[in-house]
């Protein structure tokens, strides 16, 4: 049975961090990298402040990330309270259509899936100045977007 969204990113290394998704039946564990796709973390952000938003337009959310050589789309699509979080992995950055395999799916609510990003990214925050987020991440810790997505958390 599919339990609640686990989502873990654990603190970086050298660019690199490890994620991980897990609901109790499936679950999916890789590294992603600090670039080309710099504003990954920012962005992922932005997306979920927007999707805890009952009021935004989108419904369709596309998140680029990277292993190198690997490719990942996260995707997210609302219908209504629903959520449901896709991830895809494509084997090279061409992202050629046809090459790509879901790897990762959950269904849950908005909040649901908010309050899983939420727990990580507090342990990221509250970690960033003991492993050294900025030099191990190669940028900064994205604050303000941290901060708008806390304050649509807690809304």
């Amino acid at each position: 049975m599919v339990g609640k969204l686990e989502v873990s990113f654990n603190s970086p290394q050298c660019g690199w961090m490890s994620i991980g998704f897990a609901d109790g039946v499936r679950e999916f564990h890789t590294t992603t990298a600090h670039a080309p796709h710099r504003s990954a973390l920012p962005e992922l952000l932005k997306i979920l402040t927007s999707l805890l938003d009952k009021h935004s337009a989108p419904n369709d959310y596309l998140l680029q990330w990277n292993r190198d050589p690997e490719e990942f789309d996260i995707r997210f699509l609302r219908a209504g309270e629903k959520v449901t979080l896709e991830i895809y992995q494509y084997p090279t950055e061409e992202r050629a259509p046809g090459t790509r395999e879901l790897v990762f799916s959950h269904t849950g609510t908005i909040r649901e899936i908010g309050d899983a990003f939420d727990e990580t990214f507090q342990q990221l925050y509250a970690d960033r100045d003991t492993d050294e987020f900025e030099f191990n991440w190669r940028q900064p810790f994205p604050l303000a977007d941290y901060e708008r997505f806390r304050s649509a958390v807690r809304a």
